[in-house]
């Protein structure tokens, strides 16, 4: 006996025209794969660094991996309360009659845009670089960081 998953009625259905549609989908990647805004062909294109947000009590802390990259390929800038790190990383052609069962390692440009939360101090932001890890100090101001109110006993 064999078991399979359930599936509502409408999942049943059969897709005629399945082949035809992988086919436009493939079109449209190989079509839009090198515009410079890779948003509109889904997280799946194109590459850009996974980060990580800490909030500690004076600051937040923003780290971005980069491995393979320099200083000098990276950008960091502030604007309207969205921290933008932009960088390349360059494409290595020291191929000789070799070829490829895949290749996953990718080579352009990025952007990669975070929404600061309120209370920063952008003008004291300090970017570090270190190991392939790109750290980005972000100072809270004295409102954001907050007060300890006392608890008086009656």
């Amino acid at each position: 006996m064999a078991l399979e998953v359930w599936r509502p009625k409408w999942g049943l259905a059969r897709r005629p025209f399945r082949e035809f549609e992988r086919e436009m989908d493939e079109m449209f990647d190989r079509f839009f794969q090198d515009w410079p805004w890779p948003r509109l062909t889904g997280p799946a294109r194109g590459w850009a660094p996974p980060i990580d947000m800490l909030d500690r009590k004076d600051e937040v802390i923003l780290r971005a991996d980069v491995p393979g990259l320099e200083q000098k390929d990276i950008e960091v800038s502030v604007e309207d309360g969205v921290l933008s790190i932009k960088g390349e990383r360059k494409e290595e052609k020291e191929v000789k009659e070799e070829k490829y069962y895949a290749c996953e390692r990718w080579a352009g440009a990025f952007v990669r845009s975070v929404t600061l939360p309120p209370g920063l101090e952008t003008e004291k932001i300090k970017a570090i670089f270190r190991n392939g890890v790109l750290e980005v100090h972000l100072p809270k101001s004295q409102e954001a960081k907050g007060k300890r109110i006392e608890i008086k006993v009656e």
